[in-house]
């Protein structure tokens, strides 16, 4: 083990007792992390209107400032975003990411205090290293280079005073000198905005270089390592990067993509862990192996809140702290932030799979489920139904996503998926049984609506052409990091938009 690679090693491990102590601490912790949030905005016009001053009490925070989404806060960051300060947070803001969510056209622009960079993100980017060097004491990951796929919008300036681009690419802009040491590829590379073009340079780049850990997003780095298989000849990633030990993914689901990413790197001591961040913040890190639950992370800055769904989006909806939670609910997760988002709906589901310590999965959006007939299925029922009917039928699945049929006179209610494969099943049908079986198994809603088959006749599988989903992406503007597949829709907007893209001959040109 090198010298360097054991000193950043022994460095990083000294963090262990810190997260150790929130989780054995998390009320406390938590309740210090609101009263620091309200104290230091309560002069900010937000603050002030509020009157976080004379707020003492977790339900008087409550009770004074009502659930907030991005439209409700979109005049203040349009404010924000010409350069006027003190107005959600007291520090200067001068950085924005920006985000698109999904592949819908809307753009949110999220203010980037300078706490949040350092006491959220930077800290966050360190306790995923601090994890795995304590769970891996021989690792020689530091002996290499990391290579991060930076996003597709290079930082722009909105005015002379603000500047704004995707969380990735915000965090690259601003990453001190040091950091180059470990990062690989260069910021220039890593910012392009031509996603196709800097696939293809990042691919020549690095491939010769040793390479002993990636991040980002799976689907697009899945593209990129093929593209280091076409240049390079060789049968496998293993052959390219001999060191490389750890895969740090985030931004979606990893369950589809795993047999893809274990069938490109046949390397037993591969290492996976997943991290939960967005641009309004960096909330969990996978801190067990062979686990996809993650630890919530609760001293970065951010007070957390949750919403049962079953109570979301009626009257009278009411959020709870972290301390009422349980392990049988499905919740979205609200947050207050230490860059000015208050009691703010990120649009994310989670279910908690340990209370102590605090253990989450992510199940899905607030918006992206089906629904259409009382069935309220989630993405974390597909994912892991899909990944049992692939597993059994020995098929390997690239993205899919799926939408409700709506009964009339020519077709019965169902489900249809769009399933691009990498390899397909023998029998599809068979497929098709599995899933809706698995389905069953999961949700008890799903199952009742498909008693006898009355309501909800089984799933309908289109299996679409390789490479399907990247040139709709593409046709649409929207490739790159920040750009997801919704996998679940509760009406047939993506489902109908993606068949009438292949109808189009030029779609594979």
């Amino acid at each position: 083990m090198s010298f360097i690679n054991s000193v950043v090693s022994w460095f990083l491990r000294k963090r262990i007792s810190r997260i150790e102590y929130f989780m054995s601490h998390p009320d406390e912790v938590q309740e210090n992390t609101l009263n620091k949030l309200l104290s230091f905005a309560s002069s900010t016009e937000w603050g002030k209107k509020f009157r976080y001053s004379e707020i003492n009490s977790y339900n008087e925070y409550r009770d004074r400032v009502p659930l907030q989404d991005y439209t409700d806060v979109k005049t203040y960051i349009d404010r924000m975003l010409q350069g006027e300060q003190q107005v959600l947070w007291p520090t200067k803001i001068k950085w924005f990411a920006k985000s698109s969510g999904t592949t819908s056209d809307r753009s949110k622009f999220i203010p980037i205090s300078r706490e949040a960079l350092s006491d959220c993100h930077y800290r966050a980017g360190r306790d995923v290293m601090s994890i795995f060097c304590s769970s891996n004491p021989g690792t020689r990951v530091f002996d290499g280079k990391g290579l991060i796929m930076g996003g597709s919008h290079k930082v722009s300036e909105f005015n002379s005073k603000v500047f704004f681009g995707d969380l990735s690419a915000v965090l690259l802009q601003n990453t001190p000198f040091y950091g180059d040491i470990f990062r690989t590829p260069g910021l220039s590379l890593a910012l392009l905005e031509n996603w196709e073009e800097k696939l293809d340079k990042i691919a020549h780049a690095t491939y010769s270089q040793n390479v002993t850990s990636i991040s980002g997003v799976p689907s697009w780095n899945l593209i990129l390592l093929k593209r280091i298989l076409e240049i390079t000849g060789r049968d496998n990633i293993t052959e390219v990067w001999p060191n490389l030990e750890l895969f740090i993914h985030g931004g979606v689901s990893f369950a589809p993509y795993k047999r893809q990413f274990e069938k490109i790197i046949p390397d037993p001591k591969m290492q996976y862990l997943e991290t939960y961040n967005a641009s309004e913040g960096f909330f969990g890190i996978q801190d067990q192996k062979d686990s996809g639950d993650m630890l919530l992370m609760l001293d970065y800055g951010i007070f957390y809140e949750f919403v049962p769904m079953d109570s979301y989006g009626q009257p009278g909806q009411k959020a709870i702290p972290l301390s009422e939670v349980d392990t049988d609910t499905n919740y979205a997760m609200v947050i207050s932030t230490n860059t000015g988002l208050w009691r703010y709906l990120i649009g994310d589901t989670v279910r908690f799979t340990s209370l102590s310590p605090y253990r989450i999965r992510i199940s899905g959006r607030t918006k992206n489920f089906i629904n259409a007939f009382g069935e309220e299925v989630i993405v974390d029922n597909t994912d892991i139904a899909l990944k049992t009917a692939s597993d059994e039928t020995s098929s390997i699945i690239s993205e899919y996503t799926a939408a409700p049929v709506y009964l009339d006179d020519k077709q019965s209610a169902a489900h249809q998926y769009i399933i691009e494969f990498e390899k397909e099943p023998k029998d599809i049908d068979r497929f098709a049984e599995i899933l809706d079986n698995k389905l069953k198994e999961l949700n008890s809603d799903y199952e009742a609506k498909r008693s006898s088959d009355l309501m909800l006749k089984r799933p309908k599988i289109t299996v679409v052409p390789k490479r399907t989903f990247f040139n709709w992406l593409k046709s649409k503007g929207k490739i790159g990091g920040q750009n997801k597949v919704p996998r679940l829709y509760n009406n047939r907007k993506y489902v109908d938009e993606i068949l009438e893209f292949l109808k189009d001959p030029s779609a594979f040109d």
